[in-house]
């Protein structure tokens, strides 16, 4: 059975080494010092209630200290103290996670979207969580989709699920007995790189997705950078040609959204080839080598890599990450792309590390879970 843990009670400084030690420990006590920039009596002071209570534990070290002395003992977190659930959200279905506190993945759950009535998703959310749970406590819920979250409960619009204005918290609460936190799906995202992918290795970096829109966020100095206007898919629409490219759905000529979403793919490619094709299809064929497919493939790999260069040119990211479901574009358009990118940057600049990331749902279902996590320890959203 999970413990609660009684995070309400803890300093800030209690749950700012906590996070320090989730996401990258065990950790010594000289790297928490180093970065929480505490002493060592305060770290003391403060770990010593936490390592009685069980929160966290000193792991053996085999590794003598410097001066041949006794090996100083890491400290770590118990990661089986407490559950939680992470959903990624589409219009479609909802793709679940049951985690301990360190996102390691327990079970996990899938289910098709009925309706898109606000009640009725939170419905079968609230069942999903109660398959997942079983014999297990869970103490919160992340979710992870589509749109501008404000606090983490105030869902100001969803556009796959047609939602505006929502009130997570109200719905949710008669349903679940546990908080329930919002976030846009791409910071889900980009909290899954932080805490177990890209981010344990780099400090900052950005995402790039492409599938139904065109999404994108940044992590810097291993923090998420946020805004009110996250979720509102605000780099789908950066010109890439705005005299002579195709159409967005908002009327936009030659946006990112305009060439790299995967229906504009399979649009376009099925206007040329007099016939409809599908956006795997479309990819396929390009790969095949057929003219008009690749002609279509190629103007959005290099329209991507124009739209690349323009978020390394302005945050200096130490490497770009492209997922979503239209990962593949970055496969099979790679040197259409590469050619985009060397257009849009100067030559002297350093060459921009590339990681293309396949499209998978639990990654999604981790981050929100991951997101659910840091909200409970730092107590934020989570009133009721």
């Amino acid at each position: 059975m999970s413990k609660r843990i009684p995070w309400e009670s803890f300093t800030d400084s209690a749950r700012l080494i906590t996070l320090e030690i989730l996401r990258d420990g065990p950790l010594s006590r000289t790297e928490l010092a180093a970065r929480t920039g505490l002493s060592s009596a305060s770290l003391s002071r403060i770990t010593n209630p936490l390592i009685k209570a069980k929160v966290l534990l000193e792991v053996p070290n085999c590794e003598p200290t410097p001066t041949g002395g006794r090996p100083l003992e890491p400290l770590d977190v118990d990661a089986s103290l407490e559950h939680f659930v992470g959903i990624k959200l589409t219009g479609e279905a909802a793709f679940a996670v049951l985690t301990d506190l360190r996102t390691q993945p327990l079970r996990t759950a899938t289910t098709e979207i009925h309706s898109h009535e606000p009640a009725s998703v939170l419905k079968q959310m609230a069942d999903l969580v109660a398959d997942l749970a079983q014999d297990l406590a869970v103490r919160a819920v992340g979710l992870g989709l589509g749109g501008a979250v404000d606090n983490y409960t105030a869902i100001r619009s969803a556009y796959f699920l047609d939602w505006h204005d929502v009130d997570l918290k109200a719905i949710a609460k008669p349903l679940l007995e546990m908080p329930v936190v919002a976030t846009n799906d791409i910071e889900s995202l980009l909290e899954a790189e932080n805490w177990f992918g890209a981010g344990r290795e780099i400090g900052s970096f950005a995402v790039i997705t492409t599938g139904s829109g065109v999404g994108g966020g940044l992590v810097l100095n291993n923090r998420l950078v946020t805004s009110p206007d996250a979720g509102l898919g605000l780099i789908g629409h950066q010109p890439i040609d705005p005299t002579g490219g195709p159409q967005c759905e908002r009327s936009h000529r030659g946006c990112a959204s305009a060439y790299l979403r995967c229906e504009s793919i399979s649009n376009q490619t099925s206007q040329r080839l007099g016939r409809p094709v599908t956006y795997d299809q479309a990819l396929d064929l390009a790969a095949a080598g057929d003219p008009e497919a690749r002609a279509v493939v190629d103007q959005a790999g290099y329209a991507y890599g124009m739209l690349i260069a323009a978020v390394a040119n302005i945050a200096l990211p130490q490497r770009v990450i492209l997922t979503g479901e239209g990962w593949r574009l970055a496969q099979v358009a790679a040197p259409a792309l590469a050619e985009g990118l060397r257009y849009a940057r100067n030559p002297l600049a350093a060459e921009v590390p590339l990681q293309i990331l396949p499209d998978d749902p639990l990654i999604w279902a981790r981050g929100a879970a991951a997101v659910a996590i840091q909200q409970s320890i730092n107590e934020l959203g989570l009133a009721d």
